[in-house]
């Protein structure tokens, strides 16, 4: 990696990424016990999109050793399933609208090609995301659990669906046998 802004994007996204696996571990367990279970299901399965991101990142700052500060923004606080999906939506939304955007837009003008895949592929999953937390917060905030079956991640890119698997993934282009089902 020859850029240090870039390099210090990939740090912060790889920070985020991290702590929303580890946010939504905990709010998947919160879903479960107040008897959403597939709200859960859906907190476990968007975690692991965010572990396969957060590793995205790693491998895309390869060349870079040392130890650093890593600033990121997250959400904290733990409420009821209706707040953390609120919690959720909101950390989505940022991701997509502000921080991917701007990471891609910086990629892009130092010509970082890793970088610029990595979190092009994030921020594509991170919009399903988003609508899949809208979704679930609709049937929660209606005393409801969410009428997802399986919801299926991409193992090499993150990308997120609770139809049928497609044969090949619509952003990276990995195989169908790829996908990890929850």
């Amino acid at each position: 990696m020859k850029n240090n802004m870039t390099a210090a994007n990939l740090r912060s996204a790889f920070g985020g990424e991290s702590m929303a696996y580890q946010r939504y571990k905990a709010w998947g367990k919160i879903a479960m016990q107040e008897g959403f279970g597939n709200v859960s299901k859906l907190f476990n399965a968007i975690a692991y999109a965010e572990e396969v991101h957060a590793g995205n990142h790693f491998k895309a700052h390869k060349d870079i050793e040392g130890d650093f500060l890593v600033p990121a923004m997250a959400g904290f606080g733990i409420g009821n399933t209706s707040l953390n999906l609120g919690k959720a939506i909101s950390g989505e939304l940022f991701e997509v609208n502000e921080m991917y955007a701007t990471y891609i837009a910086t990629a892009e003008f130092q010509q970082e090609q890793e970088a610029l895949k990595s979190f092009t592929w994030a921020r594509e999953a991170e919009k399903i995301h988003a609508d899949l937390f809208k979704e679930a917060k609709l049937s929660v905030d209606m005393g409801k659990d969410v009428n997802f079956n399986e919801v299926h991640i991409c193992s090499v890119c993150g990308y997120t669906t609770v139809g049928p698997i497609p044969e090949k993934c619509p952003v990276c282009g990995a195989e169908k046998t790829k996908f990890v089902s929850f």
